[in-house]
């Protein structure tokens, strides 16, 4: 049987438990939390101790979160053969490991978020109900994937508070940004859940696509992403970004136009790259463009 996309070959510690947690996919939603450290930038100073724990409470976060999916997920995953080679249905890392393991990192998170500023601190109980709140989505709401993109949002918000201690001026800034993202994850989380549409209608769970079906739930994908794109750009204006900023959102389009062409009704036969590959790039492009833009522009 063929590997699960983004797990690690080996069987070393590090490789069962980077697998488990789907390490690479932190790639998809950092950049968006320093890019909220980017945008405050302007508005506070920021230090290098800042940016690190900000990236910190970025990974203990989405580690708990995925650590604790796959707990709860665990019967379902080992029905499924997509997954029934993850970790836990497959006797390489026990429940009760990966139950320590979520508790640490909630507390790295609390710790993390501590050691920003008060306001963080007191947000991050509320964060990390909302992201381990979503493992329950599917058994719910048709719309678990809006319930995820809204927990990755949290990254460029908390970014901005983890630097300002307050939130955005104008208010609707950290909104803004939001959306973008939520719409973004969203959208890709809907390509994610194609493959189980079956087996996701067979065993009485929610997504989109077993609500719309495949050529319904890629439209809707479409329509999200055609929001991500303006989302970002009224973000990055009124944050004061410039030109170099405007070109990774128009690169960040482009790359969304690509992915949306691997994927199509019927054929999921290169998912994988748009899933995986593209959203990693789109992310870090915007990233680095906006990075760009702060160092020429300041």
């Amino acid at each position: 049987m063929s590997r699960e996309g983004q797990t690690f070959a080996g069987t070393s510690p590090v490789a069962r438990w980077a697998s488990f947690v789907k390490l690479p996919h932190t790639l998809f939603a950092l950049p968006f939390a320093l890019l909220g450290v980017l945008g405050a930038s302007r508005v506070a100073p920021v230090d290098v101790a800042t940016v690190a724990w900000v990236a910190v409470a970025f990974s203990a976060a989405r580690f708990a979160a995925m650590g604790f999916n796959r707990i709860v997920d665990r019967q379902f995953d080992a029905r499924n053969p997509r997954t029934a080679q993850r970790e836990i249905p497959a006797g390489t890392i026990g429940v009760g490991a990966a139950m320590a393991a979520v508790a640490v990192a909630a507390a790295v998170f609390v710790l993390a978020s501590a050691m920003l500023n008060p306001l963080c601190l007191a947000l991050s109980p509320v964060a990390l109900a909302w992201v381990l709140g979503y493992s329950y989505a599917k058994r719910f709401t048709w719309w678990p994937h809006l319930w995820l993109g809204l927990g990755l949002a949290i990254a460029p918000a908390g970014g901005w508070l983890a630097v300002t201690g307050t939130w955005s001026e104008p208010w609707w800034l950290l909104p803004v940004i939001a959306v973008a993202v939520m719409t973004w994850v969203a959208g890709f989380d809907i390509f994610y859940a194609l493959p189980d549409e079956g087996f996701d209608r067979d065993q009485g769970l929610h997504s989109a696509v077993v609500r719309l079906g495949q050529r319904r739930a890629i439209l809707l994908a479409k329509l999200l992403h055609g929001v991500t794109i303006p989302a970002l750009a009224l973000f990055g204006w009124q944050a004061g970004f410039g030109a170099w900023y405007a070109a990774g959102v128009v690169a960040a389009a482009g790359i969304l136009t690509w992915e949306h062409r691997l994927v199509q009704p019927g054929d999921l036969s290169r998912l994988d790259a748009a899933f995986f590959t593209m959203n990693g790039v789109m992310s870090v492009t915007v990233f680095a463009f906006a990075l760009v833009d702060r160092l020429v522009i300041g």
